[in-house]
């Protein structure tokens, strides 16, 4: 049987709809999950990777109430949480067939921010100028890949000098668009974050 040639007016092909989400052990699980989750809602594939293809540790940041008496805590700290799931290594990715990434923070990025594929990758968002969503720790991850320079951004007040080193201006405020990047301080912006990062990828696809 002959094979049907396509039309001759068939469309454009459409423009990838999934988002990478880097992670390690250490991942922050509130930054994570909730774009993990977030993202599916309106049509997206919430792709999660790390330096290789298995389960990682998840933990929660807090700075946690303390009782009359005891010590206060002057920084956040870190309790084991959830597992999440790496399904590809970032050496593995192919970022053309990503429309955006979503960086998350927690104590992982201390040690992603060496691993020079995923610096590669973030590095293909930022000249692609697909929409890249950060939060938090995430910052040490774009300040490695030279990214930020001459950005206006936020995060994690004690994250302010990572900014300044990375060449970007620090401001504090729940969230901030500087051209395709979002930035947002914690998870406590989850919402605006994400509200405004779909909204970019809409608008990225819809080109």
């Amino acid at each position: 049987m002959a094979k049907k040639s396509a039309p001759k007016n068939s469309p454009a092909p459409l423009a990838p709809k999934k988002v990478l989400i880097p992670i390690g052990d250490a991942t922050e699980v509130m930054d994570t999950l909730y774009p993990i989750f977030r993202v599916p809602e309106d049509g997206y594939e919430a792709v999660v990777a790390g330096p290789e293809a298995r389960l990682y540790h998840g933990v929660m940041h807090e700075i946690p109430p303390t009782a009359t008496g005891e010590p206060k805590w002057d920084i956040t700290r870190e309790s084991p949480a959830y597992h999440v799931r790496a399904t590809v290594a970032f050496k593995d990715v192919n970022p053309d067939e990503y429309c955006g990434l979503f960086v998350s923070g927690g104590r992982a990025p201390e040690y992603l921010r060496y691993d020079q594929d995923l610096l590669r990758l973030t590095r293909h968002f930022f000249e692609t100028g697909k929409p890249v969503a950060m939060v938090c720790h995430g910052i040490e991850i774009l300040t490695a890949a030279g990214v930020i320079t001459g950005r206006t951004l936020t995060t994690v007040a004690k994250c302010k000098l990572d900014v300044e080193q990375g060449g970007g201006k620090y401001v504090n405020q729940p969230f901030v668009i500087d051209g395709n990047l979002i930035s947002a301080r914690t998870w406590h912006d989850n919402s605006v974050l994400m509200r405004e990062f779909m909204r970019m990828l809409k608008e990225y696809c819809a080109r």
